[in-house]
């Protein structure tokens, strides 16, 4: 399986001391560029999950504002784990607020960025009230998450975001050892199969809820996340301020409401 690797361990209890062989998953270096009016642009590195690259490249591109559509992209030229992006004319592509200064690892996804106000400030699509959820379609979104996370159940180390419909039904999913590249991977797919903007749709995802997966799920236009984990500050604070629902300590019988719950229907 592509973003899975053995490695050898030692199992050690009170009674025994045995090697064997393990699975984990797989965290390794994209290096990527754009190239933007013949000039090329290093956005440096990325420690990613292989296995789904150009969706994580479209997905990130969109999601920090520097296309607005696929067709912006006219070429994506690859070797071993380097990627350079040919940008077209119309792209909007700034240099000086789109170029990041560090490696940014699997755990930060605004890692380089010299101020965040920029993030702050890339608004997505007016967010639809046309969806509503219950308890049991929240239950079906848990079930839908947890049945597609393949590399999870090979390692326990990988993230997962996943696309869901009204009724909690699976679109699709992604999985990476960081959990916005996860969210890349989701909306790189959504956006090279035209389903961007997105509507009445949920995204639930496998961990908590920080400040760039709401900002990639608002750029996106999802009206709902859902959250296995714990929000921070600021990801409720922006949901709030877009009108976002944020749903977080996510089980099959009981949520956390922290933005939006207007969405949300309680069924005695």
């Amino acid at each position: 399986m592509v973003g899975v690797e053995d490695r050898s361990i030692v199992k050690v209890t009170n009674n025994s001391f045995a090697r064997n062989t393990d699975i984990v998953c797989t965290e390794s270096p994209l290096s990527l560029s754009v190239i933007f009016n013949d000039t090329e642009h290093s956005l440096g590195l990325l420690m990613r999950t292989p296995g789904d690259d150009l969706n994580l490249i479209r997905g990130l591109l969109y999601s920090e504002g520097i296309i607005s559509s696929n067709s912006e992209i006219e070429e994506i030229e690859s070797y071993l784990n380097t990627y350079k992006v040919i940008l077209s004319k119309n792209s909007i592509f700034n240099p000086d607020k789109h170029i990041r200064k560090l490696t940014m690892t699997s755990s930060c996804g605004i890692c380089g960025k010299d101020s965040i106000s920029n993030l702050l400030h890339l608004h997505g699509p007016r967010l639809s009230n046309d969806i509503f959820i219950d308890m049991k379609i929240i239950s079906n979104a848990i079930k839908s998450l947890k049945k597609g996370q393949v590399m999870f159940s090979e390692t326990g180390g990988t993230h997962a975001c996943a696309r869901l419909d009204k009724d909690g039904i699976l679109l699709h999913l992604s999985e990476d050892v960081g959990r916005h590249n996860a969210m890349d991977k989701l909306i790189g797919n959504a956006l090279v199969n035209n389903k961007i903007p997105i509507n009445n749709e949920i995204v639930i995802v496998s961990g908590r809820c920080s400040f760039e997966l709401i900002q990639k799920s608002l750029r996106a236009g999802f009206p709902i996340i859902l959250a296995l984990g714990a929000p921070t500050s600021l990801a409720v604070d922006i949901a709030m301020e877009h009108g976002m629902t944020l749903a977080c300590f996510v089980k099959e019988n009981k949520i956390t409401v922290f933005s939006g719950s207007r969405r949300i229907i309680h069924r005695q």
